[in-house]
């Protein structure tokens, strides 16, 4: 096994999980929109590659947020609750997501580690 096919794993399973991560860290955050990276077999049928990383345009549920509004006459910054769309990010799914991911990425630098120690091997063997 060339060492550049586990190597292109490690990161683009990298990339998926700070994807994941970005849309866990704004799952609070108004407006917000999930995304993914989609991975595909790297050239000529060897390794793994980010193929995309796509926004889900699917709408957020609508929540109560304080919004800052200004009055024009005095200047003065007060805010009130208003409707606003909420993250669309589903906590559930990208948790899921992002443990795959890591299981995919530990079992990847697995098989590098084994494939190093058994090169070593062979080297001891023939010096």
């Amino acid at each position: 096994m060339p060492i550049d096919i586990g190597v292109s794993a490690l990161n683009a399973y990298s990339t998926r999980a700070q994807v994941t991560a970005n849309n866990i860290a704004n799952v609070n955050t108004d407006g917000f929109k999930a995304s993914r990276a989609d991975l595909e077999t790297g050239p000529g049928g060897q390794g793994v590659q980010v193929s995309a990383i796509m926004e889900d345009t699917s709408t957020g549920p609508m929540v109560q947020s304080l919004v800052p509004t200004a009055d024009p006459l005095t200047g003065r910054i007060e805010t009130e609750y208003q409707w606003v769309e909420g993250s669309n990010t589903d906590i559930s799914r990208e948790m899921v997501t992002l443990m795959t991911t890591e299981r995919a990425y530990a079992a990847n630098a697995t098989t590098i580690r084994t494939w190093d120690e058994m090169v070593g091997t062979v080297l001891d063997e023939i010096a």
